[in-house]
């Protein structure tokens, strides 16, 4: 349905919020077409009039999935298909083992958004009428039933629809599961209500309140919309994970230049590269492809898989990967892989793969469920027939009266929030310590978890350069040999550099201007300072130019065990001194690794930098295993290594090359200042980057696990004494029998017992 507008306005035709399709900041291509965002936050469609909108829902279908897609089921793995659909076991809606990064917003979180905030109203409303209807005279009392009902129906019918599909579909499956419990639940409560609403006068006059039969239909609406918000909690959390693949996919760039063999050249589509073909990769651009280089030289900034901020020099015959970035030096490459062969390629299988392994929490949940179930199911006909063959009269009244009771009082309300509840103060509690979970099984898993993998650049280190300490050599003084080679670094754009000129800004040094000014790739930088010629660099760069620095050589071999980048100063052909540059540790890293150990954590560093520069911080910092120059297969290999001995193993990391290991592990932990590829990965994240967070997320995780072991034991606890006294064995003996209204009433205290005892949580957290 579009909609029109004057100028270059639009109406979103769903909430009435204005589009402004001038507006690039909430602007996304996504299938080729172009989206807009109203003021309110709704996607719209661009139709080539500027005035015309589009919702999604009412556009034509999204692009179908690239052939050979496969999707599974995120709760019961085994089930994988070609194509979208659901799982036969839990009815859950399929989805991609590798998402495309064109994909938009899951199918079916939108439409449980929809169905939530359309009848959540209405489930409110049904409550209200229900608790002070009576009370307040609201509506006549015969009436109030018939509006309860006109509230509920398009709540249980329409919004909970899709439970009820799972439900029906889990009985055909002969598969009980939660769907089962809240299907049953819910007919039951839904049911009994029309019935009594409907066909009073099969009830017998004790089961009249007010001069009614008590109903309810709160209970079945409320029972639908807490399932939906569940289910969008659930769904956003789940397209956080696909997020982390999405954003490694964009990583590659669109198009290469590849050179004819006329002489020519020409933009073509990743795709349409064929291995063999000669590419051209400009200054700033990403390399496209994995191959070697055969003209040129360049840095090329690898920390996408290394992690590390330094770049490394590439020159005929080295090996460049794709999606890395070029500096500021032109290549000629040979395209060796392509597609699904690539480097980057390969982790994005590795984090699809790690992903896929995790089983998720609710299968518990859903073992438990399957018993349960059957017991109820079970305890309800026994109910049912017993009182029906057995009970005094109306027997067959009484007897469908107390089946529904059990129904009723079995209802998982408590046993549904038990969790969730305790999840959702905890996660509320850690967010304000500065710790974000991602989902229920990072808070049940860390604090099992006995062995740390910590990367070293970003995690332990701050992950860029800083100035670390100036030496000179006779006559000269410290400050000049900083001086001179901070004027000389302020024509280059390498980090090392910017890091001095940095330490001499912030010591307000007076720089001067630096003429005939050439970088020399993987050997450093030389000019003109005030007329004298300077050269700032390696040992090679210092004999080529005659200049001999053996006498803070052993200085500058002892700053490199530390993991430092010594840098020698040459002034008119002699030598000045020498400038050290490191990443330095983040403040509180060593505290924290402290911290971790008295926990009972073995720590690992795995780094993609030297070894001997990882051995020197693990020294300093007292790591117990240290592994240098890995990769992205080596971390994740190191992972599962560790996990085949039966560790428990959690990875901190901030880069795209921890992203496989991050999915990995146990419990996957990014710090907030890393890559958003990272933290799409993890499970935790670290808002402050602090290692520290760890030591307090481990605290609330095992506060959380012990409250939702109350919980789930008040919940039990609750079925074990409710179920029988619903069923009427106390009536033999006081004459009681359990009316469904009572049932219900005991249901929603269950509840509050399980919120109450969730909130006491918070005040047991913020204490730690």
């Amino acid at each position: 349905m579009p909609v029109g507008s004057a100028g270059d306005k639009a109406i979103d035709v769903v909430c009435g919020m204005s589009v402004d399709p001038a507006s690039t900041a909430h602007h996304a291509n996504h299938g080729g077409a172009e989206y807009h965002f109203c003021s309110a936050g709704c996607r719209t469609k661009f139709l080539a009039d500027p005035g015309r909108y589009l919702h999604p829902e009412q556009a034509e279908p999204a692009p179908p999935p690239p052939p050979g897609t496969r999707y599974f089921c995120p709760m019961d793995q085994q089930i994988e298909q070609d194509g979208p659909g659901t799982c036969p076991i839990c009815g859950m809606a399929l989805e991609p083992m590798l998402p495309s990064p064109e994909d938009g917003e899951s199918p079916e979180l939108a439409d449980f958004r929809r169905r939530f905030w359309w009848t959540l109203p209405l489930s409110l409303a049904t409550m209200a009428l229900a608790m002070a209807g009576h009370e307040f005279a609201l509506v006549p009392a015969a009436t109030q039933p018939w509006i309860e009902l006109a509230l509920s129906t398009p709540v249980v019918l329409w919004a909970g629809w899709p439970f009820l599909e799972r439900w029906l579909q889990s009985i055909h499956n002969r598969s009980p599961n939660m769907w089962t419990l809240i299907g049953t639940g819910v007919l039951a409560a839904f049911g009994y209500s029309v019935v009594a609403t409907v066909a009073p006068g099969v009830f017998p006059a004790s089961f009249r309140d007010h001069g009614v039969v008590g109903v309810y239909f709160e209970a079945a609406a409320m029972i639908v919309s807490l399932t939906l918000l569940g289910q969008l909690l659930e769904l956003k959390a789940r397209s956080q994970t696909s997020a982390a693949l999405k954003a490694l996919l964009g990583l590659a760039p669109k198009t290469a230049r590849r050179l004819r063999e006329d002489g020519g050249e020409e933009d073509v589509e990743l795709a349409g590269i064929h291995v063999g073909d000669r590419l051209r990769v400009r200054p700033g651009e990403k390399v496209p492809v994995d191959g070697v280089v055969v003209d040129g030289r360049s840095n090329v900034d690898e920390s996408m898989l290394t992690g590390e901020p330094v770049p490394v020099e590439k020159s005929t015959g080295d090996r460049v990967i794709g999606a890395t970035l070029n500096g500021t030096g032109a290549l000629v490459m040979q395209a060796e892989k392509t597609g699904g062969d690539g480097v980057l390629s390969q982790i994005v299988q590795l984090v699809a793969q790690a992903q896929r392994s995790r089983a998720p929490m609710q299968r518990m949940a859903d073992r438990v469920a399957y018993w349960f179930v059957l017991g109820v199911l079970a305890i309800a006909v026994a109910t049912f027939l017993g009182w029906g063959l057995l009970g005094p009269e109306p027997a067959w009244t009484h007897a469908i009266l107390a089946a529904v009771s059990v129904l009723i009082i079995a209802c998982p309300c408590a046993l549904g929030l038990a969790t969730p509840m305790s999840i959702m103060v905890a996660t509320g509690r850690a967010a304000q310590a500065g710790v974000l979970f991602r989902d229920a099984e990072a808070v049940e898993t860390l604090r099992r978890v006995d062995t740390l993998v910590v990367d070293k650049t970003g995690t332990l280190t701050e992950g860029r350069p800083a100035f670390r300490e100036v030496l000179a050599a006779d006559p000269w003084n410290p400050d000049e040999v900083l001086r001179l080679a901070a004027s000389l670094d302020v024509g280059s754009e390498h980090p090392l550099a910017a890091a001095i000129v940095a330490e001499a800004r912030r010591r307000d040094m007076a720089l001067s201007p630096a003429q005939d000014f050439e970088s020399m790739t993987g050997a450093g930088v030389r000019g003109r300072i005030d007329g004298k010629a300077l050269v700032l660099g390696n040992d090679a760069l210092m004999r080529e130019h005659g200049i001999d620095p053996s006498v803070l050589a052993p200085r500058a071999d002892e700053l490199r065990t530390q993991g430092a980048t010594a840098m020698y100063l040459g002034v008119a052909g002699g030598f000045a001194g020498l400038v050290a540059v490191a990443d330095p540790l983040k403040a509180g890293t060593a505290g924290a690794i402290r911290q971790l150990h008295a926990s009972g954590l073995r720590i690992v560093m795995a780094s993609g930098d030297a070894t001997a520069t990882a051995q020197a911080v693990a020294r300093e910092l007292g790591i117990d295993e240290v592994h240098g120059s890995v990769r992205p297969a080596d971390k994740l290999a190191l992972v599962q290594r560790l996990q085949a001995e039966g560790r428990r193993v959690a990875m901190a990391g901030d880069g795209i090359n921890d992203a496989p290991a991050l999915a990995a592990a146990d419990v996957g932990i990014a710090m907030g200042t890393g890559t958003d590829v990272a933290m799409s990965s993890a499970q935790v994240t670290l808002v402050k980057g602090d290692l520290g967070g760890i030591a307090r997320a481990r605290a609330i995780s095992n506060a959380a696990v012990r409250n939702m072991r109350q919980n789930l034991g008040f919940a039990f606890a609750y079925n074990a004494l409710g179920i029988p006294i619903a069923a009427g064995v106390l009536y033999p003996f006081t004459g009681l029998l359990l009316s469904p209204m009572l049932a219900a009433a005991a249901m929603s205290l269950s509840s509050v017992s399980v919120v109450a005892n969730a909130l006491r949580l918070r005040l047991a957290a913020a204490a730690r």
